[in-house]
């Protein structure tokens, strides 16, 4: 929704009628996740897309139909890898996209200021096009037509806010819009720096936290979110908390300052949690940890050492295995060579 509500509500502001073509599910492999999108407006404005080819073509035509007045439209495209690319689906695979008017919203208001939320719509039945906005804070809009239903897709909602993937289950559609995911760096040093800028690149939000305020120093880190000189507990409390949309990495290789960060965030639901150090340190901090109570099942979560082995020499290249290993995590991944694995390379939800 991010990458078409800025042109979707311009065109509606001005007047026109607009369509929204949504990817609901795909097989095999597709060039669009559940979720993305191609606005239309009837001047023949087009954002975003649902496949990067030529089924665009044919979404539009139905975008058009239903903004001069048909109902929604659920579609399915589906093409031969031998066909692919003659097409418009370069990966094979196929796609359905449902396509309805659009209006600004709750929905599209979330989605416009970084906010969490999920917007469950109905594809078939009664209603179809019914829809139901779950926010984060469990807040409920809308109706699919049910109470039943309604309490059935918001506990569904409720788990896929966190999950953030889009997906069809039945005949529901749950799209789920969030801000850009969190990395939060505890130790102010100079991998930080590097790591802050790769991040920011990455699309993530990256926020740096060290009680020394000698060394937490804004200017230091220009593309750091945000700069906190203060210790874990409050500074976490600053950030809001650590949700499970949060990775958090230790850097600081000193036990007192590690410890204190690692007692928060290995009890926390952060998604990814991971320390600097070599195996050495690395085993002195499980004792310590051990001895403080923390149970195997919770030093589990731990990666350490942190990072990918990529040979990595530069602080550039340390912090490349770092965020690797990071967003590796976040998508459920190992990291290993692309060339050494078997399967497809892009998997979504079906």
């Amino acid at each position: 929704m991010k990458d078409v509500v800025a042109e979707a509500t311009e065109w509606t502001a001005r007047g026109d009628r607009v369509a929204l073509a949504t990817v609901i599910a795909v097989q095999r492999s597709a060039p669009r996740a559940p979720g993305s999108k191609m606005a239309v407006s009837e001047h023949g404005d087009i954002a975003g897309g649902v496949s990067g080819g030529c089924v665009e073509g044919a979404v539009v035509e139905l975008a058009d139909r239903v903004m001069r007045g048909e109902d929604p439209q659920l579609v399915h495209f589906g093409i031969a890898d031998s066909e692919a690319w003659e097409v418009g689906l370069p990966c094979g695979g196929e796609i359905d996209v449902w396509v309805q008017t659009y209006s600004p919203g709750r929905f599209a208001e979330v989605a416009r200021t970084g906010g969490r939320a999920v917007e469950v719509t109905l594809l078939e039945g009664a209603r179809p096009g019914a829809k139901l906005l779950v926010e984060a804070d469990g807040e409920r809009s809308g109706s699919l037509g049910a109470p039943e239903l309604d309490d059935e897709a918001a506990h569904v909602a409720s788990e896929l806010l966190w999950t953030e993937s889009s997906e069809r289950r039945g005949a529901l559609f749950f799209d789920v819009v969030a801000p850009a995911p969190r990395l939060i760096l505890f130790g102010a040093v100079d991998i930080a720096v590097a790591l802050c800028t790769l991040a920011r690149a990455a699309g993530w939000r990256p926020y740096v936290v060290d009680p020394r305020a000698r060394f937490a120093v804004p200017e230091r880190f220009p593309d750091a979110e945000e700069v906190i000189a203060a210790w874990p507990e409050e500074a976490f409390a600053r950030l809001g908390g650590i949700d499970p949309a949060t990775s958090v990495a230790v850097l600081t290789h000193d036990p007192k300052l590690d410890d204190a960060a690692l007692a928060i965030a290995l009890r926390s639901p952060a998604r990814f949690v991971g320390a600097m150090g070599s195996r050495r340190a690395q085993a002195s901090r499980r004792e310590r940890l051990l001895a403080a109570g923390f149970s195997e099942d919770e030093l589990e979560r731990l990666s350490a050492p942190l990072g990918l082995d990529l040979g990595a020499i530069t602080r550039e290249e340390t912090a490349l295995s770092i965020l690797a290993e990071v967003v590796a995590a976040r998508n459920g991944r190992e990291g290993g060579r692309l060339a050494t694995r078997s399967g497809r390379i892009h998997e979504v939800p079906a």
